[in-house]
């Protein structure tokens, strides 16, 4: 093998990801996700590809991430569960990394972390794995028929007492571009959370074209329950979002949603449906596994330059549980108004 060397794109080139890595690569790859980084947050991102001779043997999408209240760092897929950060070879992974400690070092930022799939091997000396996430995969059938048979049968009782309640779900794209941002941020709200605006989703709708996908659900007189955004690339379609409000959660209906996702892949030919990010034990991760689907550790490697302790951006960490608590009591108005400036900070 010769020296693999490492290009930085300019902002003129595209970042082609070969065949062989786009299932690790993800979305979050894609320079029409770097766009909307960009162009929504000002987030400068930063692509590299590692070549052994012709071949592209790696990829690289660092979004430099500078926020006054959660730091100043660099991520891969920003505001998604894992990617824009692929290799072939530990030789590419580890040319990779050093690139982005050199950039680290050039841009003064406090820390690095690049999110991929867990394959098992270690890390290098000066990085640090934080497992704590999962994705989770569900293979599909052609049939859904067969996929429903594959389930639980309290999980099976339970979909299809949802599914006789006369909930209506409606897929598309700017056409519910409204309907699918009300859902999300009211749900967010009512989950402690931060949301971003509703210039974030239609911009992303706009750069993804037909590979994006909302979705609202109703209830049976009409009243949003439900809505959830889906991105498509190769073979696999992901649930960036899936949410339902509080008041159907005790209706079953998010088994519904997931439930008529599902049968929608299956009848579109996808052939794995990315679930997204949980963390272990998480409450989010009990639901998931009802699915049975795959569960898929996600290597979390973080360069601290700054301090020793990982950063703990997430809602299990101690020091948010005020904020949390505090953010659910605020009035919808408020939140839709400050919310997109905090979530810019959590990528």
């Amino acid at each position: 093998m010769a020296e693999i060397q490492i290009n930085k794109l300019t902002s003129d080139q595209e970042l082609r990801v070969p065949a062989a890595l786009w299932s690790a690569a993800t979305f979050t790859a894609l320079d029409s996700w770097s766009q909307l980084v960009e162009r929504i947050y000002g987030y400068r991102v930063h692509r590299f590809a590692a070549v052994d001779g012709k071949e592209t043997v790696g990829i690289l999408a660092l979004a430099h991430i500078h926020h006054p209240v959660f730091g100043n760092y660099l991520a891969t897929s920003p505001y998604g569960s894992f990617g824009g950060f692929a290799f072939s070879s530990i030789q590419a992974r580890d040319a990779l990394l050093q690139q982005a400690q050199t950039l680290a070092n050039e841009l003064d930022v406090e820390y690095t972390v690049a999110r991929f799939i867990e394959d098992g091997n270690t890390p290098p000396a000066s990085w640090i794995q934080n497992p704590v996430y999962a994705t989770y995969l569900i293979d599909l059938p052609s049939n859904p028929e067969d996929l429903m048979k594959s389930l639980g049968s309290q999980q099976r009782k339970h979909t299809r007492q949802a599914l006789r309640k006369g909930f209506k779900i409606q897929f598309g794209h700017f056409d519910l571009l409204d309907e699918t941002y009300t859902v999300l941020s009211k749900s967010m709200h009512e989950l402690g959370s931060p949301y971003h605006s509703k210039k974030y989703l239609r911009e992303m709708a706009t750069l993804l074209g037909d590979q994006l996908e909302f979705v609202v659900m109703r209830d049976a007189s009409g009243s949003l329950a439900g809505s959830a955004v889906l991105i498509y690339h190769g073979d696999t379609a992901s649930n960036l979002h899936a949410n339902i409000l509080r008041a159907y959660r005790a209706e079953y209906a998010g088994e519904c949603l997931y439930w008529t996702m599902l049968e929608h892949y299956c009848n579109r030919g996808v052939r794995i449906c990315d679930m997204g990010r949980s963390m272990n034990d998480s409450g989010n991760e009990t639901f998931k596994m009802k699915w049975r689907p795959r569960k898929v550790p996600l290597a979390y490697w973080y360069n601290l330059r700054k301090g020793d302790h990982l950063p703990g951006l997430n809602q299990k960490n101690p020091k948010f549980q005020f904020a949390i608590q505090a953010w659910k009591m605020l009035p919808g108005s408020m939140v839709q108004l400050l919310g997109p400036s905090l979530i810019r900070g959590v990528a």
